[in-house]
């Protein structure tokens, strides 16, 4: 250890000093140093007074070294030391904990027990603040048997151990017993709700909190955000706002550009992103990231790839989100290209990046291409393809109608398809009427219960199709048997920054009366220019009255409704709907993007269909 001066002024030993004062003096020196080098000269400073062995000095030391990264230097120092007291233990135990050693810490506890030296409620506390869920539950145990299960750092961390681990009921019996609810546990335990999608409690608990800081607020964000609430995501962002002492960061920017994404609501994320450059938040690689995520989802690749080209230090992650944001748009040449760019300046790709490139390839029926991708993977990157991987190619071969060559690499397949995959397979068989096959597909998976709302659909649509009316009861009355539901069509339009959502036949909107006379007007467009309603889409045997008269309220068709009148003449109507758009809807979207001379785009669940003078940027394929 270095034994140069302390410092480039006189030494401590120049001024006459009690043996007290000078321990306070270098206490008060060690608590402010914030660098290694520092430390060393202090510690030498130490050792040159004989002050290397003093408890309170020893435990001041063996605290900053660690606090500075240099773990090491605590655990020289602790080992050098005898018979190190509970201060000391608990030092190096909470040095373990915050550098992730939480196996070491764990050691040093049971090491401790064993001189012995009776642990205090912050030696606990330490422990459990990295600590699994077994581990957790010994530490309770501990805790009760000396006494401090009451102390509100020990009921915090076990509190917070229990959420961590999963272990909701045991966080939560601990927490509503506590007689004291710290802001750190009333988090913990909102953070334990919202991630296991708990979302009432979470938001009953928020409400209840008499201070709350920006990672509450984050906390019950995002919970939404993630579990497919982002207008409620939005809705908590602007009650954010709303308070002067707690102000946005990061972790809030991006759960709601998630939430903006998964609504479609492109005006909202543009306000965002204004805020993020207006504001101290700036746009590192994972604010970028999120930007070119929200605005593909929301149907702006123009934006998109403006914030992408000047995002500095982009990391794979970036890349794969412009990539991705090519394919569902279709725009597979750009996709490609930028896949190769990217591997071209030594980003090594992952796997993600091959399941975006791939499913460029997929919506648009690049069939060899997708091959000599998927092989690039393996014979090139030595990567083994993953579920996805295979579920792309599945996707690529099915759309492409070469149903016989997805079917057989699903069977060669060495992981187990999963329903998904299946479910795709099945897909490509309803869009080429190969009833045979789907048959097969769909009986397979409801006799292994591997079956979805989506597969019982799927073959009512394939039944329904080759007017197999008997065939649509059997699937109706197996869903009934085993209560499963449809998943309801719902589309969303964003207008004036408010996100307007319909399902079917709704009649909530207050502007309900003008939006079924648009609906009319647009049905005398569409006859007048002769258009002829896809009946054989409805899975009801009704008459042909009826069947149009059903088609006509699909939620797509409401939602454009309410675009063409609350928007200005020649403006883009954007629509996002949950489910995949029906072939009736894409013909009437083609036909009346012609008659007004509007753009319109609209995200389904497979990708995104740029409607414009008559045609769809997807070619009539999807």
């Amino acid at each position: 250890m270095s034994s140069t001066t302390l410092f480039t002024t006189p030494p401590m030993a120049a001024t006459p000093a009690t043996p007290s004062a000078q321990v306070d003096r270098l206490a008060l020196l060690i608590d402010k140093s914030k660098s290694i080098n520092h430390l060393l000269q202090i510690h030498a400073a130490l050792v040159r007074r004989g002050l290397d062995h003093h408890p309170i000095l020893n435990f001041k030391l063996q605290r900053s070294y660690s606090s500075v990264g240099q773990l090491h230097y605590s655990v020289a120092l602790f080992n050098r030391t005898q018979s190190p007291n509970v201060f000391l233990w608990t030092a190096i135990i909470n040095a373990h904990t915050h550098s992730g050693l939480c196996d070491q810490a764990l050691s040093y506890y049971t090491q401790m027990l064993t001189h012995p030296v009776q642990p205090n409620a912050f030696t606990l506390s330490s422990l459990l603040k990295g600590c699994t869920l077994e581990p957790a539950r010994t530490i309770h145990s501990h805790a009760v048997k000396l006494g401090f299960s009451s102390d509100l750092y020990v009921t915090t961390g076990l509190v917070d151990a229990y959420a961590r681990g999963g272990d909701v009921m045991s966080a939560q019996k601990l927490f509503v017993t506590m007689p004291e609810k710290s802001l750190v546990s009333s988090t913990a335990m909102l953070t334990c709700y919202a991630k296991h999608g708990m979302l009432r409690e979470a938001r009953l608990l928020f409400e209840g909190m008499d201070v709350k800081d920006v990672v509450c607020w984050n906390v019950i964000i995002d919970g939404y955000a993630q579990h497919g609430y982002p207008n409620e995501s939005l809705f908590l962002f602007r009650k954010m706002l709303g308070q002067k002492k707690v102000k946005p960061n990061e972790i809030t920017v991006l759960a709601v550009l998630s939430s903006c994404g998964q609504l479609g609501a492109l005006e909202s994320g543009r306000w965002v992103h204004s805020y993020v450059e207006n504001n101290s938040v700036g746009v590192n690689v994972r604010v970028g990231t999120a930007l070119v995520d929200m605005y593909c989802k929301c149907g702006s690749l123009e934006d998109a790839r403006k914030v992408f080209d000047v995002i500095e230090g982009k990391d794979v992650v970036a890349w794969n989100s412009m990539i991705m944001g090519y394919g569902i748009h279709g725009f597979s040449d750009e996709a490609l290209q930028l896949f190769y760019d990217m591997c071209c300046i030594g980003v090594r790709p992952s796997d993600i990046s091959f399941v975006a490139v791939l499913t460029a390839c997929a919506h648009s029926g690049l069939v060899s291409k997708g091959w000599e991708i998927f092989n690039l993977m393996k014979d090139r990157y030595k990567m083994e393809p993953k579920i996805e991987h295979f579920g792309c190619m599945v996707n690529l071969l099915g759309r492409a109608g070469r149903l016989q060559e997805a079917y057989d690499l699903v069977r060669s397949m060495e992981i187990e398809p999963d329903p998904v995959l299946w479910g795709t397979l099945l897909w490509a068989c309803r869009v080429h009427n190969n009833v045979s096959l789907g048959g097969e597909i769909a009986e397979f998976l409801v006799n292994h219960n591997l079956a979805s709302s989506g597969t019982y659909v799927l073959l009512s649509n394939m039944y329904a199709s080759a007017r197999n009316w008997a065939g649509v009861a059997k699937v109706r009355s197996l869903m009934k048997g085993r209560g499963v539901e449809k998943e309801p069509g719902c589309s969303s339009i964003e207008v004036n920054n408010k996100v307007h959502e319909f399902l079917a036949g709704d009649l909530r909107h207050p502007k309900s009366k003008d939006i079924y006379l648009m609906l009319e007007e647009m049905n005398c467009w569409l006859k007048a220019n002769g258009y002829i309603p896809k009946t054989d889409v409805v899975l009801h045997d009704i008459g042909e009255q009826q069947k149009e008269q059903s088609l006509e309220v699909h939620s797509e068709k409401l939602a454009l409704a309410f675009g063409l009148i609350s928007t200005g003449p020649g403006s883009t109507i954007k629509i996002v709907k949950n489910l995949r758009v029906c072939l009736d809807c894409h013909a009437a979207m083609k036909m009346i993007s012609e008659i007004t001379g509007r753009k319109i785009i609209m995200r389904d669940r497979n990708r995104f269909h740029h409607f414009e003078n008559g045609s769809c940027s997807c070619g009539d394929y999807w």
